[in-house]
């Protein structure tokens, strides 16, 4: 069933085919449910490109929303559904989750928390939203900074941002040269027309 443990975040109950939330490195915890650790880069790369499947997706919805009409969502629930909105491929819907996962975290327990806070920062560099993510996962950092998947993320997040930066930086400037080369033909256009 649901829940939190100290090893592990609330995940999905009966999901089926959806893979609970990333396990986060609590310290001394050493291993997930499964026995497999989570560290690295192809897992924590793993983690950000996963993509919710649609019959996930509207099964925890319905959860939701059924929950929100009989006048109150648990917090299982709402994280739940979140974490499915954070993993969908498209930006309202991790919009979504984000706010969903921000409404949560005053209200969680510090093991809540933890996951939201990691799931904050998961929504936000899926978005591109590389600073936002950064102070999330910073902030994760300053109260676990042995959390090697806190860690991970945050190195991920870096690389992107960096990569970003010149891939901004190579457009700017090929704008500035296009720029450039426009006006430079107008002045000879204009100067073959004078002769």
């Amino acid at each position: 069933m649901g829940g939190a443990s100290p090893c592990r975040g609330p995940h999905p109950p009966d999901a089926g085919s959806a893979s609970p939330p990333l396990p986060l490195d609590h310290g001394d915890c050493g291993t997930v449910e499964s026995g497999v650790r989570i560290v690295g880069a192809v897992a924590m790369e793993a983690v950000l490109n996963e993509l919710v499947s649609v019959d996930d997706l509207m099964k925890f919805e319905k959860k939701f929303q059924s929950e929100k009409a009989a006048g109150s969502v648990s917090k299982s629930t709402q994280f739940e559904y979140a974490w499915c909105l954070v993993r969908s491929k498209y930006n309202e819907d991790i919009r979504k989750g984000i706010a969903l996962l921000e409404e949560l975290l005053p209200k969680g327990s510090k093991e809540e928390q933890r996951d939201y806070v990691f799931y904050l920062a998961v929504g936000n560099y899926r978005l591109k939203e590389y600073e936002k993510a950064l102070r999330y996962v910073r902030g994760l950092l300053q109260t676990e900074p042995q959390n090697s998947q806190a860690r991970e993320l945050e190195r991920l997040i870096d690389k992107a941002m960096k990569k970003d930066g010149l891939v901004g930086m190579a457009i700017v400037g090929g704008m500035a040269l296009g720029v450039a080369g426009l006006a430079g033909l107008i002045g000879l256009a204009v100067s073959k027309s004078k002769s």
